[in-house]
C-alpha cells in the first residue's frame, strides 16, 4: 500500500497522528521534539501483550512516560513490568523512533518503540492504571476500543 507524506500512518479520530517511523540508531535520538515515552510490544506465541488502560479506556501496548534520569529503554522495561507483570526473556530490541503529532496544539513528540518475546508469563494484577491484559495476535477483534498507533506499532515489531 503506497504511503503519501501527506497522510498519516495512523490517527485516533481526536486529532492525534502517528506521522512517521525511524528505525534509525537508538544512541542517537530525534533533536527535533521532545521524547517524552516509551513502549513495549512483547510476544508470546505470535501474540503480542496488550493492556487496558482505565482512563482511556482502550487497548494499548504497555508503556509511558520517560522518568528523570532514566533512558528510554529503562523506562520500556520498568513500565511492561508495573503495568503487567511480565519482562522480557532477553534484553528488549530497539526498534525505532515515532513521531506524533498531537491535537490540539499540533505539537511534536517521539516516543521510543521497543519489542521483546517471553516463554513463561507471570500472573497480572489489576492496577489503578490498567485493568486488563490480553495476548492479541492482530487479526481477531479486541473487545473495545483499540489505540490505532498502538496497532500500527506492534505490526512493526513483529
Amino acid at each position: 500500500m503506497a504511503h503519501s507524506a501527506d497522510e498519516p500512518l495512523a490517527a485516533d479520530g481526536r486529532g492525534n497522528s502517528l506521522v512517521s517511523f525511524a528505525r534509525g540508531d537508538e544512541a542517537a535520538p530525534p533533536q527535533d521534539a521532545p521524547l517524552p515515552a516509551a513502549l513495549v510490544a512483547l510476544w508470546q506465541a505470535g501474540r503480542v501483550l496488550m493492556v487496558y488502560d482505565r482512563y482511556r479506556k482502550s487497548w494499548e501496548l504497555p508503556g509511558g512516560r520517560i522518568e528523570e534520569g532514566e533512558t528510554p529503554r529503562q523506562a520500556a522495561a520498568r513500565e511492561l513490568l508495573e503495568e503487567t507483570g511480565q519482562q522480557s526473556d532477553a534484553r528488549l530490541r530497539f526498534t525505532g523512533y515515532a513521531r506524533f503529532v498531537l491535537a490540539p496544539d499540533r505539537r511534536a513528540e517521539y516516543l521510543a518503540l521497543y519489542a521483546g518475546s517471553c516463554a513463561k508469563t507471570r500472573a497480572f494484577g489489576p492496577t489503578e492504571e490498567i485493568s486488563a491484559v490480553r495476548w492479541w495476535d492482530l487479526r481477531e477483534r479486541l473487545p473495545g476500543y483499540a489505540q490505532p498507533f498502538d496497532i500500527y506499532l506492534a505490526a512493526l515489531t513483529r
